[in-house]
């Protein structure tokens, strides 16, 4: 690989907002923008100490923005604070989403609203907000949202988890339609089965922790880290002429 081919991954001096960033797939994702020269906003609900702790022994700085994505009240703010912090927005990965298990004859609305406006709302009105300020600052920029095999798959009692995700995807292309000749690129990264917190009571059920790995190709759970050159590439100029994609990591589950 060339110097050059090499220096399209760079991503000294680029500022990412990640949300969801206390734990999981988002520390990872924060961590890896960091290592690739990112200083990063994280924006949780919680106190994300130990994600600043891994960006600044990296060398790199960490506004710890403290937000709740089930209303879009809080989306004006995370961009203010994180033009507050850093002066610029470069890349945003919309990481967070929460899940409600119900059969669908016994599913609420309750349950149906609160994975919408986090998965879906939050996302669409967040990547708005950091559209705008990439077209204020004439810059260009990174759109990196967090679809799921259940973009591509129905799955089953996960009614509105599977309908968030679906709409990901299909969001996803229709921003990649409108802000590409803006040089703002918009894509999304499908995690396969992921070892995090979430999936936790799955993997401890020893005949469906059975029935998943049997269907991977790469015979593992994926971890969080195999998540770090996806949204690397994605953030990066080495994605430059890239679109409106949803990329699977997934071990090959889709393959299968």
């Amino acid at each position: 690989m060339s110097p050059t081919t090499v220096n399209t991954f760079d991503l000294s001096g680029k500022v990412a907002i990640v949300t969801g960033s206390n734990t999981g797939l988002g520390a990872a994702m924060a961590v890896a923008l960091a290592a690739a020269g990112c200083d990063i906003v994280g924006v949780s609900r919680a106190h994300a100490g130990a994600t600043a702790a891994r960006v600044e022994a990296l060398g790199r700085r960490f506004a710890d923005v403290r937000a709740d994505l089930a209303s879009i009240a809080s989306v004006d703010d995370i961009v203010r604070a994180a033009l507050e912090a850093f002066g610029r927005i470069d890349v945003l990965v919309n990481n967070a989403g929460i899940i409600r298990r119900e059969d669908a004859l016994e599913f609420g609305e309750d349950d149906w609203d609160a994975v919408m406006d986090v998965n879906l709302k939050s996302l669409f009105f967040l990547s708005q907000a950091a559209a705008r300020q990439f077209v204020r600052q004439r810059s260009g920029g990174k759109i990196i949202n967090v679809a799921s095999m259940l973009s591509f798959q129905g799955g089953v009692r996960v009614a509105s988890y599977t309908a968030s995700k679906s709409g990901v995807l299909g969001l996803t292309r229709l921003l990649a339609n409108e802000w590409a000749a803006r040089r703002i690129n918009v894509n999304a990264i499908a995690p396969g089965y992921m070892a995090t917190a979430n999936t936790a009571a799955l993997r401890e059920d020893a005949q469906r922790n059975e029935e998943i790995l049997g269907r991977i190709p790469a015979g593992r759970w994926g971890v969080p880290d195999d998540l770090a050159g996806p949204v690397v590439f994605l953030a990066s100029s080495a994605s430059d002429y890239v679109h409106g994609h949803t990329l699977a990591v997934d071990g090959g589950w889709l393959a299968r």
